[in-house]
């Protein structure tokens, strides 16, 4: 009988399907060298953080004295940097948000899973669409709850509301989003949002409770058209959570640093937050690191070098598309979604190996006959990855 947790070790023995091509990426560069291989597999940031980051840093290391810089702050955050970004959320968005319906995390995965901790009971279910991001399901399960995958329009990977409609039972707690998408791209613009939250709202009345709207958002900032917003999910829809991350705006993955915002409108607003609270003490997350919080208020709302991405976008977008491929344009986030052709994703991604082009397939997103490509990579990969994904064409055409 084994004495630890199997489904832990079933976690921590096989690392996830982007993990396992990011370490052969690794491994295959020590072997034909790092400028044969063109990995897309990660959303590992290529644009250095802005230098606002920097500035901050020095800043606080110089006038904090290093007793308090380093010590803990309060569970949730400390106050003072709580009331700054409540103030920045006002200013930018227009939702009054306070400093206690702020929790500041150890990044998005700690927002998430301090999130479903904290509102599931047994036999609660939380719904989200495909493409999702893959540990969605692990943090769902992992706080004791079901996650059911409703599909999105095969055209534009929007909602199906049709499908959601029909999902929506008593036993769901709340709809997941992730806008700007992981691994897609797509934004959901207001009138998404607003078709979203009148459903849930007609749900809610219907069953006597709130369905809360779980709203992802790392990729908040990364959009690139003029025209392409990204709505503010509190305004829309009163019994909602926002979950954040520095990581991708301000080019800071491994600080981990972000937040849980309960909206203030919340019918159960005050019991929510106390259970983010508790949530976070039951897991371990309290006191986030306690410099990178300080560089969080000094530098909310701004972002590193958007152009570099967007360039990366434009790019690959049209060299796919020229090539005839098809792809879901990618209004946000640094990922390109491209149909597989042939119609099977594992062995699209495995003939593109024997090109050194590492892509991701998406049956762990939900989409099977799809593949993710990650372009926040250097711009000059893009430009030497193209004619090999021009012999991949090829190839399919002699198919």
């Amino acid at each position: 009988m084994k004495t630890y947790n199997e489904t832990m070790y079933g976690l921590g023995s096989k690392r996830s399907t982007i993990r396992e091509i990011f370490e052969y990426a690794k491994l295959r560069s020590t072997e034909i060298g790092k400028e044969n291989v063109f990995d897309f597999s990660i959303g590992n940031p290529s644009v250095p953080a802005p230098k606002a980051v920097n500035e901050a840093i020095e800043k606080i290391l110089k006038e904090t004295p290093p007793v308090e810089l380093h010590g803990y702050t309060s569970a949730q955050g400390g106050k003072d940097v709580r009331e700054r970004i409540a103030a920045n959320y006002l200013k930018r968005f227009g939702v009054e948000l306070s400093a206690d319906d702020l929790y500041m995390t150890c990044g998005a995965a700690a927002s998430l899973t301090i999130t479903f901790k904290a509102l599931t009971n047994v036999g609660d279910e939380f719904i989200t669409f495909a493409p999702f991001f893959p540990e969605y399901k692990v943090f769902v399960e992992n706080a004791g709850g079901k996650l059911t995958v409703l599909p999105s329009d095969a055209t534009t990977l929007l909602p199906d509301f049709k499908a959601l409609e029909r999902g929506l039972t008593p036993s769901v707690k709340g709809v997941l989003i992730n806008s700007p998408n992981n691994p897609s791209g797509v934004v959901y613009g207001e009138n998404t949002v607003q078709t979203l939250a009148a459903l849930l709202k007609k749900k809610s009345e219907e069953f006597g409770k709130p369905i809360y709207l779980i709203s992802d958002e790392p990729y908040r900032e990364l959009v690139y058209d003029a025209d392409t917003t990204v709505p503010c999910v509190m305004k829309y829809y009163e019994d909602s959570i926002v979950c954040y991350s520095y990581s991708k705006s301000l080019s800071l993955p491994g600080e981990r640093i972000g937040y849980v915002a309960v909206n203030p409108q919340a019918s159960e607003r005050t019991g929510v937050y106390a259970a983010i609270c508790g949530a976070g003490r039951s897991l371990g997350f309290v006191c986030a690191p306690a410099l990178f919080q300080r560089v969080a208020a000094e530098c909310d709302g701004m972002t590193s070098d958007l152009s570099v991405y967007k360039r990366n976008r434009d790019l690959l977008y049209k060299g796919l598309t020229d090539l005839g491929f098809t792809c879901v344009y990618p209004d946000g986030a640094f990922y390109l979604f491209l149909k597989a052709a042939g119609g099977d994703a594992v062995e699209f991604c495995a003939r593109a190996k024997k090109y050194e082009l590492l892509l991701v397939n998406g049956e762990d997103f939900g989409c099977k006959d799809w593949v993710r490509v990650a372009y926040c990579v250097p711009t000059e990969q893009i430009e030497r990855a193209l004619p090999l994904f021009q012999k991949l064409a090829e190839e399919y055409k002699r198919i």
